[in-house]
């Protein structure tokens, strides 16, 4: 039984995995179409990202919630999103403090995305003072915990609305934070598969 387990898991991870691998092999591969017609994102700080991502929720609620909107507004808005669920819902170990990370790049990416949203409210006028608040609280915790001046790799780039970053998944095996989660994850889905199994079995010897 242990050994089919561990079998349905190896498989469970090859599978979710083969189709990411062989659409993205490089960290900077993005889907984008050869495109450029999206909206410029400012880059973000690798220092910036660890205190918004604590903040991340609270803005997007607040812009959820927005009443004077224009497109572009909306377009980043909408790109934040994708590109969360792009980088697993930020779900993965490290994903925004590890610049080892497969899934950094990514995430310094819905962060950016995220912080340009909330900038813009600054400028709306019903949203002005939320958004005013939430950047004071960001700034105050940068500073406490000295996040300011902290750079990576990533901390220069700059994002557009056309191109999605995906995790390199090929380095995946390369980082055992991620490994180690990604392994876990196939592992439940085994068991869950099994378990489905266990309880739909009586229902198919009875009928029969």
């Amino acid at each position: 039984m242990i050994r089919r387990i561990g079998r349905l898991a190896a498989l469970a991870l090859i599978a979710s995995l083969f189709p990411l691998l062989a659409g993205n092999t490089s960290a900077h591969e993005r889907s984008a179409g050869g495109s450029h017609a999206g909206l410029e994102i400012p880059a973000i700080s690798h220092g910036e990202m660890a205190v918004i991502a604590d903040y991340r929720s609270g803005i997007l609620a607040l812009a959820s919630r927005a009443v004077d909107t224009n497109e572009p507004f909306r377009r980043v808005l909408n790109y934040a999103e994708i590109q969360y669920s792009y980088c697993v819902w930020g779900r993965m170990p490290g994903s925004v403090t590890d610049e080892e990370s497969p899934f950094n790049e990514c995430a310094h990416a819905y962060l950016a995305a995220t912080k340009a949203v909330l900038l813009s409210m600054r400028e709306m006028p019903r949203e002005a003072a939320a958004a005013g608040e939430i950047i004071s609280a960001i700034d105050a915790d940068m500073a406490r915990r000295g996040l300011a001046l902290i750079t990576c790799q990533f901390s220069g780039e700059a994002f557009n609305t056309a191109q999605i970053v995906k995790p390199n998944w090929s380095r995946v095996p390369l980082h055992p934070a991620s490994m180690a989660s990604l392994t876990g994850l196939a592992a439940l889905f085994g068991l869950a598969v099994l378990a489905l199994r266990a309880v739909l079995r009586p229902k198919a010897q009875s009928s029969e």
